[in-house]
Formats: C-alpha cells, structure tokens, sequence
C-alpha cells in the first residue's frame, strides 16, 4: 500500500510536462476557438444530460433508446423556452439599443456623481480636476465606441452564432458513442498497460465530470445568492441579472468585473438619483463573490479539481496570457485533465513491473508467431 501511495505523487520532470502540455493545448484551442467553444458547451450539456441518461438505462431501457429520449426531451425543452422569450418579447418595450444606452448612460452617471463625491470628501482631488478629466475620457469613449467598436462586435457575435449551433449536435453523439470510444481506446493499449489504461480512462472522465458538475451547481448557488440580494435592495430583474453574472463568473477575475459593472448600471439607471441603491448593489456583489470563494467553490469545485492553489493561480495568468479571455475559462478544467493523463503516464512509464511485464510480452507474442518457422 505505501509502494502504491508513493506512486501517486508526480516529479518535477512529469509537472513540467504536464504544464507544457496545458500551454500548447491552450495555444491550439486559440487557433481553433470557433470549435473549442461549442466543444466546452458540449460537454457540459453532455454532464448535464448523462445522470437522466444512465437512470433510464437502470429502468431497463437500451443505450440508444435513452439517448433518443434524453436528447428529444432537451430538444422539446429548449425550444418551449425559445418560444416563451419570443412570446415575452413580442409586447411593446423598448428596442435593445435604447436599453443599452439607457443603462450605459445610467453607469456614466454613477460614475460622474462618484468622481464628484470624491472631490468632495478630498480637496486634492478637486485640485487635480479628476471629475472633469474622467468625464472628458468618458465622452471621448461613448462618442466613439458605437462607431469603432459596436459594430464589429455584433458582427463577431452573428459569425459566433452558427458554431453554437453545433453544441447540441456533439452533445447527443458524446452520449450515443462515448463508451464506444472509451473501449476503442482501451483496445489500443498493450495488455501489460491495460488496467492502468482503464484507470486512465475512468480518472479523465470523472475529473471532467466532477469540474463541469461542480461549476453547475456553483453557478446555481451563484444565480439563487445574487439574486435574493438585488431583489432585498429593488434593483430590477435580479434573477436574470444573477444568471448572467454567474454564468460570466466562469471566466476568472474578468467575468466578475463585467458581471459587477452590468449589476452596477442595472440599479444607477433604476435609481438615478439615489447612488445608495448601486453602492449597495456593489456591495451585495462583493459578498457573493466573498460567499463564492470561501464556501462556495471550495464545497463545488474545489472538491473536483485537487489542484495546489499556487499553481491554480499561476496557470490562470499563463492560461490568460496564452490565448485570452478562452484561456481563462478552459485553462483550469483543461490542467485537471492533462494533470491526470500525465500523472497516470509518468506511474506507467517508470514503473518497472509494467515495462517488465510489457517486455515480456512481446518475447512470447514473438516465440508464438515464429513456433513453427523452419530455420
């Protein structure tokens, strides 16, 4: 057993393995972001859908069969819900381009009435005319941000629209074929390697499980959390404010700070003349975050990925720095299943039992297929 434990723990060579490998995949999915995405969105769907899936197997129903009826069921569900946002919006409200500039405008003012506030309580910070400054550099921004920015934004996103699209689709074939594919790899392996292979395989697919399963449910507690506290304060639409910060909190430090601001116009545009309710909105958000980092993920993810948190953040900054905003989100999910495929690698290649007994089979294979040649 103690022979067996000290396996479990990888060297420096197989780590800095394990770290270039994360940061060539990394570099890769860059390159080919408009299949990564739909690819991640896949297999959450695929955690999401698998644990209905396996409970109609348990009734007796064939692979196929719940697949067909998971798959339909999600298919009828997601369009139910597109029909019911066409139907909500179908009233007279307000088009998005005035709500954007409604809210952004209701932003600006937040910031203009702190700048003010600021100098204020600081005189030096009247001497050195920060509030002019900030609202010259906020003027010259909005003045030229729907001219140079907007519109190449909106067509990015319509050219993002279709790979979407192919999420579902990968989704329903990774739950159809993929033990399929997990027995065609596991034939691939010599049969000295054959048990560590399946122990391979298992670990990879129950890492990815438990991260994609914990990033739901912290999403969940995120989205239930934030929106009970923007509704205490009167901010409008706090579920659908909570879901969007939650969801953009998947991305690392980045997402927090745009789910902040967005929480921030929503409730200086609902009071404009009343600041208290957008500092009490940040502070509200503040506290989930506090809420999400100490008990939060570590009850979720934090039991998924069992990562040394020094290298969690460094690969964070090198993910970023690698291939951006997509780097930030794939980078830790990604070290979790190369850590696992390289820790279990470097057990097989060092282990002198396994290459012993892989040697030897190949001595018999060979003896076999020359027993009856005739020197």
């Amino acid at each position: 057993m103690n022979r067996l434990h000290a396996q479990q723990h990888a060297g420096p060579i197989v780590w800095s393995g394990i770290i270039a490998a994360t940061c060539l995949l990394l570099f890769l999915l860059q390159q080919m972001l408009f299949l990564a995405i739909p690819f991640l969105l896949a297999i959450v769907l695929y955690y999401i859908l698998q644990q209905p899936m396996q409970r109609l197997i348990r009734l007796g129903i064939s692979h196929n069969a719940a697949t067909l009826i998971v798959g339909g069921i999600f298919l009828l569900v997601l369009m139910l819900a597109t029909l019911l946002a066409i139907y909500w919006d179908a009233g007279p409200s307000e088009s998005w381009q005035t709500m954007l500039g409604k809210y952004l405008s209701g932003g600006l003012d937040f910031i203009r009435h702190t700048m003010a506030s600021l100098e204020r309580q600081f005189p030096i910070l009247k001497q050195m005319k920060l509030a002019r400054t900030v609202n010259a550099r906020m003027s010259s921004f909005t003045s030229t941000f729907i001219q140079q920015h907007l519109t190449d934004i909106l067509v990015s996103v319509a050219g993002w629209l279709p790979s979407l699209l192919l999420a579902p689709f990968l989704a329903f074939f990774f739950l159809r074929d993929g033990s399929r594919f997990k027995k065609f790899l596991a034939r691939a392996v010599p049969n000295a390697f054959f048990e560590r292979a399946l122990y391979l395989l298992h670990e990879v697919d129950q890492t990815a499980h438990r991260y994609f399963q914990g990033l739901i449910k912290l999403t969940v507690l995120d989205t239930i959390v934030l929106a009970l506290g923007l509704w205490a304060i009167g901010v409008s639409a706090p579920l659908v404010l909570g879901l969007i910060a939650a969801m953009l909190a998947w991305v690392p430090y980045v997402g927090s700070i745009v789910g902040c601001m967005l929480v921030v116009m929503v409730a200086s545009t609902d009071a404009p003349n009343d600041p208290a309710m957008a500092y009490m909105a940040i502070s509200v958000f503040i506290g989930v975050r506090l809420l999400d980092d100490f008990i939060f993920m570590p009850l979720t993810l934090g039991r998924s990925l069992h990562i040394h948190p020094l290298i969690t953040v460094l690969m964070i900054f090198i993910g970023g720095s690698v291939a951006g905003v997509a780097g930030l989100m794939l980078v830790l999910p990604l070290l979790g299943v190369v850590m696992v495929v390289g820790e279990t690698l470097g057990r097989l290649i060092t282990d002198p039992r396994l290459r012993a007994r892989h040697r030897n089979a190949i001595h018999l294979r060979t003896r076999q297929a020359s027993a009856d040649l005739v020197c």
